[in-house]
């Protein structure tokens, strides 16, 4: 196993930025950016040895910067936060304290706001142990940065070992009381990129889910996804409950099991090319989101061209109050943890 700093660049005069490499002994690689800690490649072999890129991303970090994905900003594989999803109307109040976020998505607050997590240069250092390599990025996250309160140390971790496993740790202390939730936003396709994700195989092990309303705001029910197009609890093709869902899935999970626990969340695959991912994850829930809105970037990508598995809090949970709190307190430490394994169908 390795960890190379394989490129370094200047994004303006002030900001520079580095491109890591972290690779195991079974040609499974991952290339990580210090700009948005996004994961711009995992590279990993199919059922016949062909070595190929599962998420969606770009060569370059210009095209991160350019005009014409910040418009349309996706998010590849990047970290989100302060509050990863979205916020009802960009409000929330907080020990009796109305807070106001950016608008940036219809009504509400999405993904941090204006500039959030996916637009900074994170601090980094590198690692490597017998059972791992590694990348330690941290950020400091004024008070009042996008309307949040609390200065805010965010410490994430990214591993690789030889058990294919990519590790994604997340650490936060605050010195006032605040909401934090943190995501990737990686976007997998199995097949390379040759087709669309629909034919892959999902299955999420989660009982429930939040149905939201027409803005993507939980109406603050739990419901059975029995019977409905939002059941995985058995695996089947993205796209075989899909009918009634004009622009697919864009949907808040319950995960199983016990939240701080660390447990299997959802099993994507891919028949055609034998690859599989499994997602373990300490968080309460999974966004998974079908990539309707995926713009077409001079002919690559485009809608359903990725699948995100956004494993995090609910959304809007600042304004649930029978969501799990997403308050963090300055006495109090934020630590959850995501793994995606990745391997060949048997």
């Amino acid at each position: 196993m390795k960890i190379e700093l394989t490129q370094k660049g200047k994004i303006n005069s002030l900001k520079e930025f580095k491109l890591y490499t972290l690779s195991n002994d079974n040609q499974l690689s991952v290339r990580i950016s210090t700009y948005g800690g996004i994961i711009a490649a995992v590279e990993m072999p199919d059922q016949h040895g062909k070595v190929e890129n599962v998420v969606l991303g770009f060569e370059t970090i210009q095209e991160y910067l350019s005009d014409t994905y910040k418009e349309n900003c996706p998010y590849f594989g990047c970290l989100v936060g302060r509050y990863a999803n979205r916020i009802a109307k960009g409000k929330f109040t907080l020990e009796g304290q109305e807070y106001t976020l950016a608008i940036n998505n219809g009504p509400n607050h999405l993904h941090g706001g204006i500039v959030g997590y996916n637009n900074v240069i994170w601090e980094d250092k590198s690692f490597k142990t017998d059972e791992e390599v590694g990348l330690k990025l941290t950020y400091f996250s004024k008070d009042m940065e996008e309307g949040y309160p609390g200065n805010l140390e965010v410490e994430v971790t990214y591993t690789l070992n030889n058990d294919n496993e990519l590790g994604i740790a997340y650490k936060a202390k605050t010195d006032k009381t605040t909401h934090a939730n943190f995501t990737n936003h990686a976007y997998f396709n199995l097949n390379g990129g040759k087709k669309n994700i629909l034919s892959h195989d999902l299955k999420i092990n989660a009982l429930t889910y939040t149905p939201c309303d027409d803005t993507l705001i939980p109406t603050g029910e739990i419901l059975p996804v029995d019977g409905t197009a939002f059941d995985f609890s058995t695996a089947h093709k993205i796209s075989d409950k899909m009918a009634a869902l004009s622009t697919g899935y864009d949907n808040n999970f319950v995960i199983n099991g016990k939240q701080g626990e660390l447990r299997e969340a959802a099993i994507l695959s891919d028949t055609e090319c034998g690859r599989k991912i499994e997602v373990f994850t300490t968080q309460p829930g999974m966004q998974l989101y079908t990539g309707y809105w995926i713009p077409d970037f001079n002919g690559k990508f485009g809608s359903y061209s990725g699948v995100a598995l956004e494993t995090q809090h609910f959304p809007d949970s600042p304004n649930q109050s029978q969501f799990p709190t997403t308050i963090l307190r300055p006495e109090e430490s934020f630590n959850e943890k995501t793994i995606y394994r990745f391997s060949l169908l048997k």
